[in-house]
């Protein structure tokens, strides 16, 4: 059996985390698989912004990472050895063991995935959580309706890019992104269906999203925090609906980020600001996924990667989604070479 490389945590990060709070470790492969077990040579792993809070050794909706150990995360693999007749080798999964190039996993604890109705990689992008997120925001926390004015942060990400297209075939008049410099924000304009693009990085949010939406907005999807919460409160018209998914603006604070200043204008307004984690939304999963599959096939959702090769490059995968550097789901692929 070949060896498998993984990545741990080496130490928790204080602030930006750097390369060295990861290391890079080659393991063995068992020999066999128990039954009802299966060995999955991973091809594509997911890196995240919430993985950034998992780091630090605080209580949340998830455990930390331990020191010393593989991290963890959504992954797509193929089965090269199956102890189960329901997951048979040659099958392509999908599970929460990435981090590493291969991993010996219950059947039960893995997806099998229909690569005939997609990539593979698509079912950790737009069919895997992050879409399955931006549908769940927009039609069970900050419901869109017909004729609403929709404002989405980080909308070049891989949650923002997809919330875009989803508001539209959800009613939406107008819909606006926010984004950091000229091409991610040319890119909401010719390629995700925005309406209207901010560069947060030229300042005046507030008076940005008052031009792109002069007469307020009714949903705001949330992935940022901070400066961009307290600009979509003050613009939100009545009974408008805020959809908390992220803060990322937040991530790497050493102090307590400070808060919107403004929120009794969300009170004047009969707003609802209402948290989402998408782990309880996963019922959603086979209507979101008929219904993005459908939209891939007829180009009604257009989406994008950031791809970094090979398993010794996840780190800095992760580390230029915190910094932005990613254009929609940032991957990587993993090329399955044995290390011999």
């Amino acid at each position: 059996m070949p060896a498998s490389r993984e990545i741990r945590l080496a130490a928790r990060p204080v602030g930006q985390p750097a390369p060295t709070d990861f290391e890079l470790v080659t393991t063995q492969v068992p020999d066999s698989v128990a039954e009802g077990q299966i060995l999955v040579r991973n091809t594509w792993m997911s890196v995240d912004p919430y993985m950034r809070g998992r780091m630090d050794d605080v209580p949340s909706y998830i455990p930390p990472f331990e020191l010393g150990a593989a991290l963890d995360g959504s992954a797509i693999g193929e089965v090269v050895a199956s102890g189960s007749p329901d997951v048979p080798v040659g099958a392509t999964v999908s599970h929460f063991a990435g981090w590493r190039e291969y991993v010996v996993l219950d059947a039960a604890a893995v997806t099998v995935v229909d690569t005939a109705l997609a990539p593979a990689s698509a079912y950790l992008g737009p069919l895997g959580t992050t879409g399955l997120t931006a549908y769940a925001a927009l039609t069970r926390i900050a419901p869109v309706k017909e004729g609403d004015v929709v404002f989405v942060s980080a909308a070049a990400g891989a949650v923002g890019s997809v919330a875009g297209q989803v508001a539209r075939a959800l009613g939406a008049s107008r819909v606006i992104g926010s984004a950091g410099g000229p091409a991610k924000t040319k890119k909401l304009l010719d390629t995700f269906g925005y309406d209207a693009a901010i560069d947060y990085r030229q300042g005046g949010l507030p008076e940005q999203l008052a031009q792109a939406a002069p007469d307020g907005v009714d949903v705001y999807l949330d992935n940022v925090g901070g400066d961009h919460l307290q600009a979509a409160i003050g613009a939100l018209r009545p009974q408008g609906r805020v959809a908390l998914v992220g803060a990322i603006s937040t991530y790497n604070a050493t102090t307590p980020a400070p808060g919107p200043d403004n929120l009794f204008h969300a009170a004047k307004q009969e707003a609802t600001l209402r948290g989402m984690l998408v782990t309880s939304h996963l019922d959603l999963f086979p209507e979101w996924i008929a219904k993005a599959a459908g939209m891939l096939a007829d180009g009604t959702l257009r989406t994008e990667e950031t791809v970094v090769d090979g398993i010794e490059r996840a780190p800095e995968a992760f580390l230029g989604v915190l910094r932005g550097a990613n254009t929609g789901k940032m991957l990587v692929r993993l090329d399955g070479n044995p290390t011999k």
